[in-house]
């Protein structure tokens, strides 16, 4: 069975199709129309009750999250450390910082309504920028140190390049506070996804420009609502 992922351009869902891509690894898409809120439409929910993107519908059945898609995909198709390697310590903890740490905090600078009133929200966005920058600069550290786990088209790489994508552009309205060239790690490493030969294919499929991650713009979808 080909894997079935269900996406919304620009979404958590990116994550996954460049992982699947980049290993070159069978799979279809189904828009879940944000427009229309179909996240929250009874056949969404059934295979992903929580509403989020993504959701990869498996030989096994749906699975959702992106850390739990990415470990699963991980460990079925050799893309990481397996279990008794090495060096599984060290991917695990930063798939999870990536995962429940510093995308969890991006998600508040997103939609700080579900966090915060709305006069907080500029002290709120100020003190969520402060810690996604530390988490950037743990994370670059981390790719000069682990090249080989955080690399281009590998689970770490590719999580850590997103969240840095969607720091310079959202929300569209809030200061900027993101640098790429900050952090000259993630910077190599952003170039060397860019340099791949299914960047461009899936940049275009989702509208994301011909510069996804070094030079990011806001995207114009083919298809779908980013938002």
């Amino acid at each position: 069975m080909m894997y079935l992922l269900h996406y919304a351009p620009d979404n958590a869902s990116l994550i996954v199709r460049l992982v699947l891509d980049g290993a070159g690894i069978p799979y279809r898409t189904a828009l879940v129309d944000r427009a229309t809120r179909q996240q929250d439409g009874p056949a969404y929910r059934r295979l992903n009750p929580t509403g989020l993107i993504p959701t990869l519908e498996t030989p096994l059945g749906p699975i959702s999250e992106t850390g739990a898609i990415l470990l699963w995909l991980s460990d079925r198709h050799q893309l990481g450390p397996a279990a008794m390697d090495h060096d599984r310590p060290i991917f695990l903890k930063w798939l999870f910082f990536l995962s429940n740490t510093a995308h969890a905090d991006l998600r508040q600078i997103f939609y700080p309504h579900q966090y915060c009133p709305t006069e907080a929200h500029p002290a709120h966005q100020e003190i969520l920028a402060a810690r996604m920058r530390g988490h950037f600069a743990l994370l670059d550290s981390a790719a000069r140190q682990h090249p080989g786990l955080f690399a281009a088209a590998k689970p770490l790489g590719v999580y850590a390049l997103a969240l840095t994508r969607w720091s310079a552009l959202y929300p569209p309205d809030a200061p900027a506070w993101f640098d790429l060239a900050a952090y000259p790690a993630l910077l190599a490493l952003a170039k060397a996804q860019e340099a791949r030969v299914e960047t461009p294919v899936i940049a275009r499929a989702e509208g994301l420009g011909p510069h996804p991650f070094t030079r990011p713009e806001q995207p114009n979808p083919p298809e779908g609502s980013v938002l």
